[in-house]
Order: C-alpha cells, then structure tokens, then sequence
C-alpha cells in the first residue's frame, strides 16, 4: 500500500512537472522570437528535438509498439499536425501578443474537444456545459480586450493564432486517444513528431533553421526542445499512468499560471484588471470542465505500457 501511494505521488509529480515544463517553454519561446527568431523555426526545433527524445524512449521500450499497423500512422499522424499546429500557433500568438494571453487561450482546449464532440455525437450538449463555454467565451473577450482591438499589444493575428493553438491540440488529444489502442505511447509520439518536423520545416525561414546550428542561442533552443517537447511530454504520459484524470485536469493549470508569471516576471508584460478576471475566468471553468469531463474515469487513455 505504501508503495501504490508512493507511486501515485510520483506520477503526480511528474505530470505537474510536465505542466510546469510547457509553461516555462512559452517563455524561453517569447525570449527566442524578442531575439528575432522566426516563430515557425521556434517551432520546429522545439518539435525536432523532441522527436529525438521520444525516439530514444521508443528505443528503449519497443514493446507492442504497434508500428506495423496502418490505423496507428494514420491517427498518430493527425495528432502530429495537431501538435504543428498547436506549436506554431502558439508561438506566433506570443509574437503577437503576450506569454500570458497566448497560454490561456491555449488553455481553451477543453472547450473545443467540447464543441467537437457535440458536433459528433460524441458528447451529450447539457445547460451547464454550455453555461461554462458561454463563461470562457466571456472570460476570452475581456483577456483579450478584443472590443478595444490592439490594446495591450494584443492583435487581431495574436487572438486567432491562440485560439488556433487550442483547437490545434484538440486535434492531437483526438488523434491520439484515437491511435492509442494499436500502439504504444511513445510510437503514437515518434511519428507525430516526426510528421511535425515535416510540417514545420517548410513554412520557416530556412536561412534561419540553419543558423540556429551555429547561434550562440542555441542553448535556448535546446531548452525550449527539452523542456517543451522532450522531457514534458514523456513525464506527462507516464505520469497519468497513475493518476487520476481529474487530478491531472487540476494540476494541468501550472502551465497556463507558469507561462503568465515568466511574461509578466522576466518579459515584463503587464496585464490589467480586466484581463486578470478574465484570466480567472478561463483557468477555473476550463479546470471544472475537465474535471467533471475525466470523473469516474480510471485512469488515461495513452494506451500501451509506457
């Protein structure tokens, strides 16, 4: 018993560690492209050297790695454009706009998976659940000041491109929960960043991808990389091995708070009252989403042993 329970706090642990991780790679993001890096090669070289850690993973774990099974290539790589899009978009909304922004509207994930599963009959529409998307669309406009367009910094590009981010990951978590029953975890994530890297390689400036190899950034980079795609997504995927996913939904908001502390702390962006009550807004109805989302549910769906 005392093992189980130590095993539980470990993984909670480590996916508050992961949280943690994504929140800090907003911002080593924000100070790449405040440098002039282009926020599609920040992109692409957060995906590429995640890639060589979940390959390394994969190495080392080859169990019922499910790759010779086409339905498992097909979702993974719908999850990988997930993760391009929820990569670029992301980092093109801080160039726009502010860390803090950026990562709540990306928080807004939930609502879509929300808006998609009613679409597909996946999901039964309820008064509350529209109740609290009604509350997060609330708390988006007074985040983004959008009815006083450009205040802030914040533009137009900047509030799509975050919303984008957030239905980008929608996409991931569909594809890979839909992938996870032929394979493994980190076969699901070697071919989705491996179809990122493809994806992300061409809309970059190339004379940048290549001087990123010589720049004295380039151990930003690597921590962006690290951080942000390597270590993170292999803590979080063990980790809700053995937690609950309500608890992981909770603890899920250190990235969002993470990524505004960096702006606000290191990057000096500021944010007024209204958007901090929107901010509030977002964070707590889009955790009490997914906690009522997850209740009940054993455990995650990455399928596979990770």
């Amino acid at each position: 018993m005392k093992n189980q329970d130590q095993m539980v706090s470990a993984s909670a642990t480590f996916v508050v560690l992961a949280a943690l991780f994504w929140g800090l790679s907003g911002g080593i993001g924000g100070i790449l492209m405040a440098d002039g890096w282009d926020a599609f090669v920040v992109s692409f070289y957060r995906g590429a050297i995640g890639l060589v850690f979940v390959l390394a993973w994969l190495a080392l774990r080859p169990d019922n790695h499910g790759l010779t099974n086409r339905r498992l290539w097909g979702w993974s790589a719908i999850a990988g454009l997930g993760v391009a899009g929820n990569f670029a978009f992301y980092f093109l909304s801080i160039a726009e706009g502010s860390v803090a922004v950026a990562a709540t509207l990306m928080y807004c994930a939930p609502v879509f998976v929300y808006l998609v599963s009613f679409v597909l009959k996946l999901e039964e529409p309820t008064a509350p659940k529209w109740v609290a998307i009604v509350v997060v669309m609330l708390g988006i406009v007074l985040l983004t000041q959008i009815y006083d367009i450009g205040a802030g910094g914040i533009t137009p590009l900047g509030v799509g491109a975050g919303l984008l981010a957030g239905l980008s990951y929608a996409v991931f978590i569909f594809g890979f929960k839909y992938a996870a029953p032929y394979g493994s975890p980190q076969a699901i994530l070697s071919i989705a960043f491996a179809v990122l890297a493809l994806v992300l390689i061409w809309p970059g400036d190339g004379d940048q991808t290549i001087a990123v190899l010589s720049t004295p950034d380039w151990p930003l980079f690597a921590a962006l990389g690290v951080l942000g795609a390597g270590l993170s997504f292999i803590l979080y995927i063990v980790g809700l091995n053995h937690t609950a996913p309500a608890v992981a939904s909770i603890v899920a908001m250190v990235e969002p708070v993470t990524a505004a502390l960096f702006g606000v702390v290191i990057l000096s962006e500021t944010l007024v009252g209204p958007q901090i009550l929107g901010m509030g807004l977002i964070l707590v109805t889009v955790t009490a989403l997914s906690v009522s989302s997850s209740a009940g549910q054993p455990s995650s769906d990455t399928g596979g042993d990770a």
